[in-house]
């Protein structure tokens, strides 16, 4: 097993046309990959087998459902390719055993005599490219036709005399056959064989084969794709690449892809399918790419080392940042675990000290190319990035760390419409998200990243937001006497835009961060500066900072409420919705809906506040019954309160144990009361004692002198004294004190 021949990848095409990595083992006769069982396949009889690149064997086991096996040595592949042949009885010079076809097509070729097994093509002359464009655009609706035509190209070398014709007819400026050579080369490419594809991209072959698909019929004049390919698209080898066969893969590759995106017309739904070869042909080439890159340490360390050099020109690191940004975009070819590897050894490299040097960069390219990296980086692995910037406050100063130099970049993006900032905020609420903390190994990253974060970075995210709210009349840094405005520049868009980005990222933390964002919201009065933005002529501002503020209400935590009522927030607010007058927006409905929640949920404190303070403002407002419902919830609870008041004066005047033991001595034996009243006077006098001890955390009693409160009626009078019952003033006129009902029962 140790046979490196047979040590295969095996492949499987997804949904999307992409094919997925299942794994690396081992293959045997059967098709069986060893490495926990990767594949059991049986070769079938039937079943179309393809041979791709030398080292690719590609099929189909049931509707819909690809494989391939990516061989490590030709000498492997050709070996199971020849026991696949020899199964179905097959020539294995042929890099197709068989096509798939449905029955109603069986059935109409069962019709046909066989009297060849290839298509029979015309000779290869200028006066019969119509007749070979005819042929070949025929076939291509027929499975087996296309597979007889593509067999017959591939043995007479019909490919490089037809490509010889090109040049021919280039050479006599003959419009017509060169609109059929047209005709033949995309009809070619549509065969889906990989075979000649091989010949059609080869070096010699493949810019003839873009200069017959600049001569498309429907165009007045011919496209200009191989100049492009030639003068305009330069190949930079930033650190001069050695391996000749590399070198060769990324032009070919380049080129193939611009034929794929550029040349070629969007396949049509009958067509879809044909250029899927075509596309594996693309994955493939890209994943050998990264692997050989990724395998030449001694390149991407020179790489990395020119990159961080001070003493390297603007131009050359533009070059470098490009480099290292089509790096990482190949890589996303690659399959989960070849991917983790790829990024491991950019890490190891140091791609992040590299990326804080170019993303502080004045040069727009460079730094676009730097954000596109750290995006990677970020999708990749939020951790990797969180671990690297906590080391740094012990290396460097807070205007220098990756994410102060990320969050400056977003704030001072140049782009009207903010797309770079949309990007960075992203990337951000990715590294700041608690959920993907979670999983980690490192059970203190979510902690000490927060700590890390709202210590050295939130100053920096806030700062704009903050530098526009200063003037409000209700700010702690206005001084007296100044009139309110509108801080936000009226004409300012990008400016409005930038704030709601800002004000969408600290929304998030309050969803997400329960601790460090609400001691950063109450030092800094933060909501109150957010609030000010309610007076933003940008409609979409102004809802941004009332979305902030309905985050918070949402949490339902009354250290939040309490803030809120002291510093009167809702103030900026009600006067937003009385300025909005009787219009039915966006922002009317918002307001209400804030409102209405804190309805609903019977937010208490909420709703004795906006009752006591703003109800007469709000009353006149009947289009929606949420005011009304506020002030019912609020009287209920007034009446609540002021039943629960008198239950609880009621409730003071209960007795104790000692003292209900007391008046059941006092009644057991009306008889006996001459006789005992000296024992009740001690009795009394130890119990009240107890009870006045106990009790005298609540009454300051000068407990001297109890004894001249012996008897009963004067007993219940001194406890009266101190919880009186203005209820129970008149029964206790009509009553005797011996009949009085007790405050127990």
């Amino acid at each position: 097993m140790s046979d490196t021949r047979r040590r295969v990848k095996v492949y499987t095409l997804n949904e999307d046309r992409q094919w997925d990595d299942r794994g690396t083992g081992h293959v045997s006769s059967t098709l069986c990959v060893l490495g926990s069982l990767l594949l059991e396949s049986k070769i079938s009889p039937n079943t179309a087998y393809q041979k791709q690149q030398d080292t690719l064997i590609v099929w189909s086991e049931a509707d819909n459902y690809d494989l391939a096996l990516s061989f490590q040595e030709k000498a492997g592949c050709d070996e199971i390719w020849e026991k696949i042949c020899q199964v179905q009885g097959k020539d294995p010079a042929l890099d197709i055993t068989q096509d798939p076809i449905d029955e109603s097509e069986e059935e109409r070729f069962e019709e046909i005599p066989e009297t060849s097994h290839l298509v029979e093509l015309p000779p290869c002359e200028l006066s019969r490219l119509e007749e070979i464009a005819d042929l070949v655009t025929s076939v291509l609706s027929s499975p087996i036709r296309r597979e007889k035509l593509a067999l017959a190209l591939m043995s007479e070398g019909y490919i490089k005399k037809l490509l010889g014709l090109f040049r021919v007819c280039e050479d006599l400026d003959n419009r017509e056959g060169l609109h059929h050579l047209y005709e033949i080369v995309r009809g070619v490419l549509f065969l889906n064989k990989a075979a000649l594809f091989e010949v059609m991209f080869s070096d010699d072959c493949i810019m003839d084969v873009v200069g017959c698909l600049e001569y498309d019929p429907a165009l007045v004049q011919p496209k200009r794709h191989r100049e492009f390919l030639t003068k305009t698209a330069k190949f930079k080898e930033v650190i001069p690449i050695t391996d000749s066969e590399l070198r060769q893969k990324i032009h070919q590759t380049y080129r193939v892809q611009y034929i794929q995106d550029i040349i070629l017309p969007t396949p049509s739904v009958f067509e879809e399918n044909f250029l899927s070869t075509l596309t594996s042909f693309i994955f493939f080439n890209k994943v050998e790419i990264v692997s050989m890159l990724q395998e030449d340490e001694k390149f991407l360390t020179e790489v990395f080392a020119q990159l961080t050099d001070e003493a390297t020109e603007d131009s050359k690191r533009r070059e470098l940042v490009n480099f290292v940004k089509e790096f990482c975009a190949f890589s996303q070819t690659l399959q989960p675990q070849n991917r983790d590897a790829f990024f491991k050894t950019l890490a190891n490299l140091g791609i992040l000290p590299a990326l804080e040097i170019v993303m502080g960069m004045d040069d727009l390219q460079v730094r676009a190319a730097a954000t596109d990296i750290f995006s990677y980086l970020v999708e990749f692995s939020p951790s990797m990035v969180r671990e690297f910037v906590m080391q740094e406050p012990q290396q460097t100063d807070d205007d220098v760390l990756l994410i102060n130099v990320v969050i400056k970049q977003m704030i001072c993006d140049s782009d009207p419409e903010l797309g770079g900032a949309v990007q960075l905020m992203g990337l951000l609420r990715t590294l700041i998200d608690p959920e993907n903390m979670l999983a980690s190994t490192n059970k203190t990253e979510k902690t000490e990243f927060l700590g890390f974060f709202y210590k050295y970075c939130m100053h920096v995210l806030t700062a704009p937001l903050l530098a526009n709210t200063a003037h409000d009349k209700n700010s702690k840094d206005l001084q007296e006497g100044s009139a309110k405005v509108n801080p936000v520049c009226p004409d300012n868009f990008q400016t409005a835009q930038l704030l709601a980005l800002i004000l969408e990222l600290l929304t998030f933390c309050v969803e997400h961060h329960t601790y460090h964002i609400k001691t950063y919201i109450m030092n800094k009065d933060l909501l109150r500066r957010v609030l000010v933005l309610m007076n933003s002529k940008h409609t979409f501002l102004a809802l941004c900072a009332l979305r902030f503020m309905r985050r918070i209400i949402g949490l339902k935590d009354e250290y939040y409420n309490r803030y809120i009522i002291k510093g009167n927030l809702f103030e900026p607010v009600i006067n937003a919705l009385l300025d909005n007058g009787t219009r039915y927006n966006l922002l009317n409905s918002a307001i209400i809906e804030l409102f209405e929640f804190i309805k609903v949920e019977d937010i208490k404190s909420l709703i004795a506040h906006i009752v006591d303070n703003f109800y007469k403002a709000l009353e006149s407002i009947e289009y929606v019954q949420t005011f009304k419902g506020l002030k019912g919830r609020y009287e209920q609870e007034k009446d609540r309160q002021s039943q629960r008041l008198n239950r609880y004066r009621r409730d003071a005047r209960s007795l104790d144990e000692d003292e209900e033991l007391w008046f059941n001595d006092d009644d057991d034996d009306d008889d006996g009361e001459a006789v005992e009243k000296s024992r009740m006077e001690d009795d009394f006098s130890d119990s009240y004692g107890k009870y006045m001890e106990a009790k005298k955390g609540m009454l300051l009693l000068n407990v001297s002198g109890l004894k001249r409160f012996a008897d009963c009626n004067s007993k219940f009078d001194m406890y009266d004294t101190f919880f009186p019952d203005e209820e129970e003033e008149d029964e206790e006129e009509e009553q005797s004190p011996r009949k009085r009902p007790r405050l127990s029962s």
